[in-house]
């Protein structure tokens, strides 16, 4: 068992060694492009299904609260915790359509709307970030290795270099505080880094 523990544990070093070899540059192009779409008046609107449903959460309560120190809020809405709108939507259209249908209402030019999919195929993320694409908002992809159907679609890929739903949701995860914290840096400038 222990054996098994470090094994794992290795596979998820050796998959974020990965991402610094690979996605540095995607990075730091997220992280600008989210600076600048702040300091214009936008916002973030970021989804996904199941464990990055929870990774889109996640990084929403990063950015709306805090990381690492007080400072004043910024706007950041995960399109997949409002299961009245989600089960209205699916039921009345298609589960396709849940976050599309959203993305209408709450996006504006200025926003950069983030999708999330391991397999980068998730046809309701797909559909979100076409309809994104369709207000004039900068479209990113958190995917795996390949990109999957969201390649094409992205204004910003970030393809974690695997094919293992668990290290490539630990990576977006890792991915998100990094964006978070400078972001938060950036705008705030209360702490040295």
């Amino acid at each position: 068992m222990e054996d098994h523990i470090k094994k794992q544990i290795m596979r998820s070093i050796e998959t974020k060694q990965k991402v610094i070899d690979k996605l540095i540059p995607q990075i730091s192009c997220v992280i600008q492009t989210m600076i600048d779409s702040y300091r214009s008046g936008g916002k973030l609107v970021i989804f996904g299904n199941g464990g990055s449903a929870s990774d889109a959460q996640h990084i929403v309560g990063e950015l709306v609260n805090k990381l690492y120190f007080n400072r004043p809020m910024l706007e950041a809405v995960a399109l997949n915790v409002n299961p009245s709108v989600i089960t209205a939507i699916g039921n009345d259209h298609s589960y396709e359509y849940i976050f599309a249908r959203q993305i209408e209402s709450l996006v504006k030019e200025k926003d950069v709307v983030i999708g999330l999919s391991t397999s980068g195929n998730s046809m309701n993320v797909l559909q979100g970030l076409l309809a994104a694409k369709e207000k004039g908002a900068t479209t990113i992809a958190f995917t795996g290795k390949s990109g999957g159907k969201l390649k094409p679609i992205a204004d910003i890929l970030l393809n974690v270099p695997s094919n293992d739903v668990a290290r490539i949701q630990e990576s977006h995860i890792t991915i998100g505080h990094v964006i978070c914290e400078l972001i938060e840096h950036s705008m705030f400038k209360e702490q040295k880094i």
